[in-house]
């Protein structure tokens, strides 16, 4: 019941997470990035421990093919599980339990890995990744512009309701972390709208957080 997509801009190192599904606040569960280290998505009938462990491990050396490898080793009821990741190098890799629900299927290339289950066909995931392969500019961009592939090309079976962007950049914090919870519209396009608002805003919290000196501000009544 989700579909989702993890990426890394080879210009800037930023890694991001994109994900929607049927169930609510889809990304509070699935979506793990860390900077200088690597994204992955968790989901299927989701374990959310195996997005921090697959990023510990990447942490620690291994390449995202061996993080999954350890993970399909070592993970709880791994048949169920779906996790997608992609490392520092631009690696990715990706584990579909046979009791991954539905329709499941993935798609893979240099720093873009997707995948997802009770798809309404198997071309979803090959949709994204090419969506983000032929896009350009900001990761953020990017992002919104594979999911929307996605939705196109079919996306999951039933309606979608949550959706969530994940971005993470040289400090420890995501620097951007958007999210649809709940929605009967279309919550990629709700993720699409914020992404406008904030993308503008991005590097000023940025900075605010490393030094409120030399920040700008706010722009609001009250902040002259």
């Amino acid at each position: 019941m989700t579909f989702s997509l993890v990426a890394r801009c080879p210009e800037t190192g930023m890694f991001g997470v994109a994900i929607s599904s049927s169930s609510p606040a889809v990304a509070a569960r699935c979506s793990y990035a860390r900077a200088g280290v690597g994204a992955v998505s968790s989901q299927n009938v989701t374990d959310p421990t195996l997005g921090p462990l697959t990023l510990d491990l990447m942490e620690e050396g291994l390449t995202a093919a061996q993080a999954i490898a350890e993970i399909k080793a070592t993970g709880t009821f791994i048949d169920y599980r779906q996790v997608l990741a992609v490392d520092a190098q631009g690696g990715t890799a990706i584990h579909s339990g046979p009791n991954s629900l539905g329709i499941w299927t993935e798609a893979r290339a240099e720093n873009v890995a997707s995948g997802g289950n009770i798809l309404a066909n198997d071309g979803v995931p090959q949709a994204i990744v090419e969506a983000y392969l032929s896009s350009t500019g900001h990761i953020g961009d990017r992002l919104i512009a594979a999911m929307r592939a996605g939705l196109a090309a079919g996306g999951e079976a039933g309606p979608v309701h949550s959706a969530g962007m994940k971005i993470v950049d040289r400090v420890s914090w995501p620097v951007a972390d958007l999210r649809c919870d709940w929605t009967e519209d279309c919550p990629i396009e709700a993720i699409a709208t914020a992404w406008e608002g904030y993308k503008p805003q991005l590097d000023a919290y940025v900075q605010r957080a490393l030094d409120p000196r030399e920040a700008p501000s706010y722009g609001v009544p009250g902040d002259e």
